[in-house]
């Protein structure tokens, strides 16, 4: 009880007694007192003398900070040990009592009343010393209520400060709040007047950039300012106040500023342009000085061609960039328009080219003309153009891969590198338009287009992005080349196809192919398939590209046979345009080719069509016939091969009835009448013939090859079938009295028997296809009963008139007039088509299939 630490706190004597006796250091509290085992303090309740000396006093003990107890178990330790002093104390009282009480009654003890006094005091002083203890601990609660009354009061007193502080705090947060609000405000407007000066200063600058570029610009040397670095800072910033004064034309004297603008913008890359003409003067007049002052050899020379002008090339190029950025076409710009600084940079372009030109042009011109002076290439078109155009391929891409290195891009590139060309033209252009040979005109095309062309269609052979196009530059060589083909080719057929004059010897074919026949030797011909699909199947392979015709410079062709066997029979037009054709194909523009090659064409089939008449006149009809018919049938096999697509209509306008009608009008007197004009123009009167007619001239070779082809078909079958039946082909004669019919059918019975062998005998010494042959034969049968089946049907409607139809019963019979029906079936054991030896079952049925297809001209 006695260790609690209220106890040493207001009882100071205690507290100074113990503090004196024990000595008792204080302890270091808890969180600092080390990790070990803490008993309880027992020491300081040990002693009789300190009890008894805490009993006595009156007063409480003095404040002091005691040490508390650690634990639980500490606190109880220390109580028990209290409570054991307590009665250790009590024994030695009550001992001490009774020795006194004994020693005073053996002192003072006479008689009973003494008895008395001294047994009422050890009774009082029993009951005293047994009330000492709790006098002692309600004084000492007295003073612990005092002690706590006075903390109460302290305590209220000390929240009444508190309440006072938490008012005034409160107060102090809300002028606290009310001061930040405001502090926000005014860093809200200081934010907003720093904008409003950063907005003005962003402004401003743009205007008062003015005065110091224009002091930079137009002060003495302001050239030599265009190599530092700043000049290209300048430029941008010049970029940006012109951009901002176009973006706010609002702004006062904003348009001012941008044409003040604009006018240095123009004065700085004009510097840049004076810069860049300099130095390149400079560099040239080095170079020239040099070649001219000693004879060089070929690498010299081309170190400095090329090797000095590499040295500056970077930094004019940067400077050069300069203006290419500016020279762009503005976004709302009408099309067509050009940029706003383009022309400077096409003035370094123009100075640049005639700057290299003149160190390049004569260096190419020279060597050209050694060329054309070597005796290999002097009077060899070919040859020559094989070296000088390989020179000028190799001089042009070395200027661009300078060029590169210059400017960025390649405008204006071009243009200087056709100037390059020029010597190259100026010798070959003469060579091409005099030349008159047309195999070498072929040959020089070739030679461009396979070296130097690229072609569209292969995706391989596309020219990458940083490579010289050189076809681009040679494209002009082969244009010229072209176009002097083209006028040879066109010479050729009108002189040797239009104008073509056969000699006798020539038109002969009857007897030539006589005696081919009996030599044994057919002369190669084309061969029909049947199908309907095909036009021929010659015995000779069928060519992927065109057959080159030529009489002697291919004599076994180009796959591997005999190309003059396969054109021994041929007319001569006809071998001269399939030539004609071999040489052009893919040497000029598929346009070009095409119109030339339906003229050639078109010529052609005129050229066989007279040539046809006068075989007619000089020997047979059916000789004139078959020989057109087999040189059609080649043209068109041969044609195939060269892709000839649909040819433009040419389109005029006829004035013939415009000039008749006003003729007519001026003999009547009524020209000038505006009524009658009107009437002609009308609808109703005239038909418009005021008005010029469209006339279309459609020249389609395939077309009119396919008619051709066609008519002479279906005119050979019908005068083959008319001789066979010409005895009952006139309608008319079977309504006639008199008239025989089984006589007249006799007579066609014996035509055909005698014509069929004569027929075949004529198709084995023109055509050598057994499907062409017997699809003509099978052609001539059907016409024949097609004929004989009008004869009948006009024969039995005459019978039926007169009361005698006709006997239906039996198959016929030979003394009567035969039913349609009876006569294919006798035709056909007479044609014999399909029947042959030398036919299948399946050549046969092509035959059949073909019947129909010959007459429409696609055998």
């Amino acid at each position: 009880m006695y260790d609690d630490a209220s106890f040493y706190s207001f009882n100071s004597n205690a507290q100074e007694e113990r503090s004196s006796k024990l000595k008792h250091k204080r302890k270091q509290s808890l969180p600092k007192q080390p990790d070990e085992d803490v008993q309880a303090d027992f020491g300081l309740l040990d002693g009789h003398g300190e009890i008894q000396e805490v009993l006595q006093s009156i007063s409480p003990p003095k404040a002091t900070v005691a040490r508390r107890s650690q634990s639980y178990s500490d606190f109880h330790y220390a109580v028990h040990a209290v409570l054991g002093q307590k009665e250790k104390k009590s024994r030695r009282l009550s001992s001490q009592s009774k020795e006194e009480d004994n020693d005073e009654g053996e002192r003072g003890i006479k008689n009973e009343l003494d008895f008395e006094d001294w047994y009422r005091d050890v009774e009082n002083g029993l009951i005293d010393a047994s009330h000492d203890e709790y006098t002692a601990y309600q004084k000492q609660l007295e003073l612990t209520k005092s002690h706590i009354d006075s903390i109460l009061s302290d305590t209220n007193s000390t929240l009444q400060l508190l309440s006072s502080l938490s008012a005034s705090f409160k107060a102090v947060q809300d002028q606290t709040t009310n001061f930040q609000q405001q502090c926000e405000g005014i860093l809200k407007e200081q934010e907003r007047i720093t904008g409003l000066a950063d907005d003005l200063d962003r402004n401003l600058k743009y205007y008062s950039y003015l005065g110091p570029v224009t002091k930079r610009l137009n002060a003495p040397g302001a050239g030599a300012f265009v190599r530092s670095t700043e000049f290209s800072g300048m430029l941008s910033r010049l970029d940006e106040c012109l951009e901002y004064m176009t973006s706010h034309p609002s702004h006062r004297e904003a348009a001012t500023y941008r044409s003040r603008y604009r006018l240095l913008m123009t004065r700085g890359l004009t510097l840049i342009r004076v810069h860049f003409v300099g130095a390149l003067r400079e560099i040239a007049s080095d170079v020239s000085r040099r070649i001219a002052d000693r004879q060089l050899n070929d690498t010299t020379m081309s170190a400095l061609l090329y090797a000095k002008f590499r040295v500056g090339a970077s930094e004019l190029k940067a400077v050069a960039q300069e203006i290419r950025k500016r020279s762009v076409v503005s976004a709302g710009a009408a099309p067509g328009a050009e940029a706003e600084y383009q022309s400077l940079m096409n003035e370094l372009y123009t100075s640049y080219s005639a700057t290299r030109g003149r160190l390049v042009i004569p260096l190419s011109r020279k060597k050209i003309g050694e060329i054309a002076m070597a005796p290999s290439t002097s009077k060899e078109l070919v040859s020559f153009a094989r070296s000088s155009i390989g020179h000028i391929r190799g001089v042009c891409s070395d200027e661009y891969e300078l060029w590169r290195e210059w400017f960025e891009g390649e405008d204006g590139l071009y243009d200087f590198l056709e100037s390059v060309c020029e010597p190259l033209y100026d010798h070959l252009r003469p060579r091409i338009i005099h030349e008159n040979q047309l195999f070498k005109l072929c040959e020089l095309c070739t030679l461009i287009q396979t070296r130097y062309m690229h072609d569209p269609e292969d995706e391989l052979d596309e020219v990458e992005p940083n490579q010289l196009d050189f076809s681009v530059l040679i494209q002009s060589a082969l244009e010229d080349a072209q176009t002097r083909l083209v006028f040879l080719a066109q010479g050729i057929v009108r002189d040797d196809i239009e104008r073509y004059k056969p000699k006798p010897d020539v038109l002969d074919y009857p007897s030539r192919n006589r005696r081919a026949s009996l030599s044994g030797t057919k002369p190669q011909g084309p061969v029909t398939s049947g199908r309907k699909s095909s036009i021929a199947d010659p015995k000779i392979p069928a060519p992927k590209e065109p057959q080159v015709v030529d009489e002697g410079d291919l004599p076994n062709g180009i796959w591997g046979f005999d190309t003059e066997a396969a054109v021994q029979g041929w007319y001569p037009t006809l071998r001269k345009a399939i030539w004609l054709l071999s040489r052009i194909y893919k040497l000029v523009n598929s346009t070009v080719f095409d119109d030339l090659a339906h003229q050639i064409v078109h010529q052609t089939t005129l050229s066989l069509h007279h040539a046809s008449t006068l075989i007619s006149a000089k020997a047979t009809p059916t000789d004139g016939q078959l020989f057109l018919i087999k040189h059609l049938l080649i043209l068109k096999q041969q044609i195939v091969a060269f892709d000839i697509e649909y040819v433009t209509p040419d389109i005029s306008f006829d004035f013939s009835g415009v000039t008749n009608t006003f003729w007519e009008l001026r003999e009547r007197g009524g020209l000038f009448d505006p009524r009658n004009l009107w009437k002609f123009m009308s609808s109703g009167g005239g038909a418009g013939a005021l008005l010029p007619k469209v006339v279309e001239n459609m020249l389609d070779a395939k077309a009119e090859l396919d008619g051709r082809l066609r008519t002479i078909i279906n005119r050979f079958i019908d005068q083959c079938a008319a001789r066979i039946t010409d005895s009952v082909s006139a309608p008319a004669a079977a309504k006639k009295k008199g008239f025989d019919a089984l006589q007249a059918v006799q007579q066609v019975q014996q035509s055909a028997e005698k014509e069929v062998p004569l027929l075949r005998r004529k198709l084995d010494e023109y055509l050598d296809d057994p499907r062409t042959k017997e699809t003509l034969v099978a052609s001539v049968q059907e016409q024949v009963v097609q004929n004989y089946e009008s004869f009948y049907d006009v024969f039995t409607a005459e019978k039926r008139s007169s009361g005698k139809p006709p006997s239906k019963k039996g198959k016929g019979r030979e003394d009567e007039v035969w039913d349609p029906d009876m006569f294919a079936e006798w035709s056909a054991g007479v044609f014999n088509v399909g029947r042959l030896e030398s036919f299948g079952a399946g050549d046969a049925g092509s035959v059949s299939r073909s019947r129909s297809v010959s007459r429409s001209g696609s055998i």
